[in-house]
């Protein structure tokens, strides 16, 4: 045998090893060598991993790694009693099951480790469930050492997608790929069920590193130096070189740093969609993800943190991720721990003379208020008793807070003052009186549907200054201001250099007419990012073919195939069917459409989308019969699902059922009462029924909630005048104008009202 040869047989035999220790089903792919093969060259490496969170992610439950008492311990939220129990050297939980009934379930694995740790159930299927009794790990002097409920004032039914049995607490898609390495889902559409295989159990080092075949095997070559051949798909280890600025008492990064490992940890350390189980190591994020911009449920307007965001849509507005700081200049790679406590950490790149000190931070030297992350990263709880804080390392701006609808860290602490009181503080201390305007100014501005929301929102997005996630949440939210104005910058935005900015800008044009669509877009469908390129696929869907030239039409239909690829492999969600189903009704075809809604609904029976859209393509085929079945049915099992009214009370007025159809289009709004939508139909329908008076109060019910929404502006101008009451009509007039200057009717509008 070769010396080749043997290699590959002592590396056969190393996984062979390594994939015995493992208790699980584990993956072939021998291009993943474990943790036992890491250890001979880096031991110290290992060994400062070795009990870390990471090592200790996923376990076998045993009574070494299960940290709860089992001690036929017992826990009741809201009436029902979960009891905790052992049988030989099993772990089992005696709780409600997915058919409302107390049972037995065996503890397969632990899951985490601090501040809590949670335990999964295996059922048929493969599928793993995350059990949403949770065990609080912190010392009994800090209130831990006892059983909670991860959703202490919600009672979570069987039928509930949030029960510990449904489909938002399955292992395999919401969990497995971040506690685990070199994880496959392998769901299979057609059985539903999960064939889920790793490497490791754990996050161990090819997770970050790469697969480490090449690079052991380098390794045993005699003459691996003249080869310069390092073998590692990933070096995360580089970073640049610090130097403190006497003058500014701040480091400079005088060596450019790697992006690639921001890009590694923000594999898992972000909320994103995943394109593709097929990650690529060492290559940018968007090539397998698509991350989240700066939604309104995730974060408030200036950015700070409010959902789960897992760090990196945070970091990446920081004035850090801009000079070059990378993760591990904090955080030591393997232990995950800080490389110092307290100010000492910040105090290595941020002189103490200048910064740690009651002049900078007003608080008292050494005292809890005086510690920098307790102003410049403000924590928050998740998972209830899980404290994160916030990467952005923003400087505190009460002066805008109440503006921007957002936390101020000053007074969260300082119970009982006003944010104008901080503000003060910090004027009257500093010279800080000409600050710059804050991005979430304009963000706040087009989330709540200010007047003035699309110039604010041009400036934000054409901002080369301004981090990308911001100004692709700025392209974002001018696809609910398209003018002329706002659709030159968004085709400008769609050359940006950032695929985060680009993706973003096409989901802004969704409202334009097809022919404009394809003149702007169609240059993105062979993009070089999958997320860009399925992104306008998706737009372009329902454009007429004949509006495409050869060229266009060969890439429309590849990115189709992508994007129908990226839904594919999130099967296992109703999300994914929908969107198909959207694809296929945009493409003309209603029947395949039904049947993509139909698998959503059996994968989630309460995911509402669904059943709207089965009863549009009902109704676009004629079906009205079957759109009203879809929908009384949903209704009668949610009946507190505001859209479910709203689409049965559209079907209700094309069949001219006018007195139900208003019952419902009022019951929506009572259910969802600050969706402007449904205020802005509900008083166009009371108009047509000659209610005039209370038409204009759900509209100016609507304007309050949403000024920029001119369909509603227009109404109340035309409901004012026919009201007699033209004062009213010119104010809304006026707000028109100022809404869309570029409006020619509007203004013309305004001036015969004037008259």
């Amino acid at each position: 045998m070769n010396q080749s040869g043997s290699r590959r047989s002592w590396l056969a035999a190393v996984f062979l090893l390594v994939t015995n220790m493992i208790d699980g089903v584990v993956t072939a792919d021998s291009s993943y060598v474990g943790v036992t093969a890491c250890t001979q060259c880096h031991a110290d490496q290992v060994q400062a991993w070795r009990g870390s969170h990471h090592d200790l992610a996923m376990q076998k439950a045993t009574e070494a790694t299960v940290l709860g008492d089992f001690n036929n311990a017992e826990f009741t939220h809201f009436g029902v009693t979960s009891r905790f129990y052992t049988e030989g050297e099993r772990f089992y939980v005696n709780t409600e099951g997915p058919d409302g009934r107390l049972a037995d379930f065996e503890i397969k694995y632990t899951f985490g480790i601090h501040p809590l740790q949670q335990y999964l159930v295996e059922f048929d299927g493969g599928r793993l469930q995350a059990l949403s009794v949770a065990w609080d790990s912190r010392p009994q002097e800090l209130g831990g050492q006892k059983w909670f409920h991860l959703y202490p004032d919600e009672q979570i039914t069987p039928d509930d997608s949030l029960h510990w049995t449904g489909l938002n607490q399955n292992w395999n898609y919401m969990c497995a790929e971040c506690h685990s390495t070199n994880l496959r889902r392998n769901y299979d559409p057609k059985s539903n069920t999960y064939d889920t295989t790793w490497s490791e159990l754990n996050v161990a080092c090819e997770a970050c590193h790469g697969p480490a075949l090449k690079h052991v095997e380098w390794a045993k070559e005699a003459d691996r130096e003249e080869k310069n051949a390092y073998g590692l798909i990933v070096d995360i280890s580089r970073s640049g070189q610090w130097l403190i600025d006497e003058q500014t008492g701040i480091a400079k990064n005088l060596s450019r740093s790697s992006s690639q490992q921001i890009e590694t940890c923000a594999r898992c350390h972000s909320r994103r969609i995943v394109l593709s189980e097929e990650y690529q190591h060492g290559r940018p994020l968007i090539n397998t993800y698509r991350p989240q911009i700066l939604l309104e449920d995730l974060y408030h307007a200036d950015g700070q943190i409010q959902d789960e965001v897992y760090v990196y849509g945070s970091f990446v507005q920081s004035k850090m991720f801009e000079k070059g700081v990378i993760c591990t200049d904090c955080h030591d790679p393997h232990t995950l721990e800080l490389k110092a406590q307290g100010n000492a950490l910040c105090n290595r790149c941020h002189l103490a003379d200048k910064f740690d000190s009651p002049e900078h931070h007003f608080h008292q030297q050494g005292g809890e208020a005086a510690q920098c992350v307790a102003c410049h990263m403000p924590a928050r709880l998740y998972m209830v008793n899980d404290s994160r804080r916030d990467h952005s390392f923003r400087v505190p701006r009460p002066d805008l807070s109440e503006q921007m609808n957002a936390p101020d860290v000053c007074t969260d602490c300082h119970h009982g003052r006003r944010a104008k009181w901080a503000a003060d503080v910090i004027r009257d201390r500093t010279d800080r009186n000409n600050r710059p305007v804050h991005y979430g100014v304009a963000i706040q501005a087009g989330r709540s549907g200010s007047l003035d929301a699309e110039t604010q929102l041009i400036r934000l997005a054409q901002n080369p200054e301004l981090p990308g996630i911001v100004r692709a949440t700025g392209a974002t939210l001018l696809g609910n201001y398209l003018s002329p104005l706002s659709i030159q910058t968004i085709a400008g935005l769609l050359q940006d250099k950032d695929p985060l900015v680009r993706v973003n800008a096409v989901s802004a044009l969704e409202g334009l007419e097809p022919k404009l669509r394809l003149r702007l877009a169609s240059g993105l469908l062979d993009d070089p990012e999958t997320a860009v390129k399925i992104e306008a696929a998706n737009l372009l869907a329902d454009v007429p073919g004949e509006l495409m030239n050869s060229n266009q039409r060969l890439a429309f239909g590849e990115a189709i195939d992508a994007y129908i690829e990226v839904q594919e492999n999130n099967a296992d969600r109703p999300e994914s069917w929908t969107n198909l189903g959207n694809l296929y009704l945009r493409l003309g075809n209603a029947e395949k459409a039904m049947l993509q809604y139909e698998h959503a609904i059996d994968l989630d029976p309460a995911y509402t989308p669904a059943y709207v859209n089965l009863a549009d393509s009902y109704r676009s085929q004629k079906q009205d019969a079957e759109a009203e079945r879809v929908l009384v049915e949903a209704i009668a099992e949610m009946p507190e699902q505001a859209s479910l009214r709203h689409s049965y009370a559209l079907l209700l007025i094309r069949q001219n059922k006018l007195k139900q159809a208003m019952k419902e289009l009022k019951r929506a709004v009572e259910l969802d009462p600050r969706n402007v939508r449904f205020r802005y139909v509900y008083g166009v329908a009371l108009s047509s029924v000659g209610d005039l008076n209370n038409a204009i109060t759900e509209l100016e019910s609507a304007n309050a909630i949403y000024p920029a929404d001119r369909d509603v502006l227009v109404a109340l101008v035309n409901f004012h005048q026919q009201n007699g009451d033209l004062a009213s009509a010119r104010r809304y007039a006026q707000d028109l104008v100022t809404r869309a200057p570029w409006d020619r009717n509007a203004k013309a509008l305004l001036k015969r009202l004037a008259k």
